[in-house]
């Protein structure tokens, strides 16, 4: 599925003033009404010790739309749009309620709170703590919840200080294996056309 995750950042044990920090990234999220950018994918197989690089395309519109393309070495799209889901994969369109698919729920509700930051308040779902590098926030997130500890052992968020929106989204997987996503030439606020998230 699609996600992030990844290799060990080296952070300078300085002391954070988290709820400073939130403000700060939960300020640039209410600011954001459109984002866009192109992704590098690497993920990590523990079993075989081998890696997989796959690259794309986001797109993101306040506060339900997200769209998630890989153009190579695979053609493969994501849609998320309200409540609905939108999966094309070698021609084959599927369309998922997300309400009726508790695993699909999960995964759009922490794609699209992971890109604007959102999950950072999600107190309910994670334990969170910040530390940073000299130019990144980085969000440790450990599920709480039962169902999410079997996918996911931990979710790093990294943050730019300079933009106070997420570069870098790492998951690191129950199995061992871990992803690393990168964001790259991120464009905020530039218009989106509508059929970008169209789900039939």
């Amino acid at each position: 599925m699609v996600m992030v995750v990844c290799v060990h950042s080296y952070v300078h044990a300085q002391t954070v003033n988290e709820a400073e920090v939130k403000q700060k990234i939960n300020q640039a999220a209410a600011a954001l009404n459109t984002m866009q950018c192109d992704f590098i994918q690497t993920k990590h197989l523990r079993m075989l010790n081998d890696k997989m690089v796959s690259k794309g395309k986001m797109y993101y519109q306040k506060s339900d739309k997200l769209r998630w393309e890989y153009v190579t070495p695979y053609a493969y799209v994501f849609i998320l749009n309200k409540d609905k889901v939108l999966v094309r994969n070698k021609g084959r369109n599927d369309v998922i309620d997300v309400n009726r698919n508790k695993v699909f729920k999960e995964v759009a509700r922490i794609m699209m709170s992971s890109v604007v930051g959102n999950c950072l308040s999600d107190e309910r779902n994670f334990k969170t703590s910040i530390s940073e590098s000299q130019t990144e926030w980085l969000a440790t997130m450990l599920p709480l919840r039962k169902d999410m500890k079997q996918m996911f052992q931990k979710i790093i968020l990294h943050f730019s200080k300079q933009k106070s929106y997420v570069v870098k989204v790492e998951l690191f997987e129950k199995n061992g294996d871990h992803t690393t996503i990168d964001l790259k030439n991120v464009r905020c606020n530039d218009a989106i056309s509508a059929n970008t998230f169209v789900v039939n």
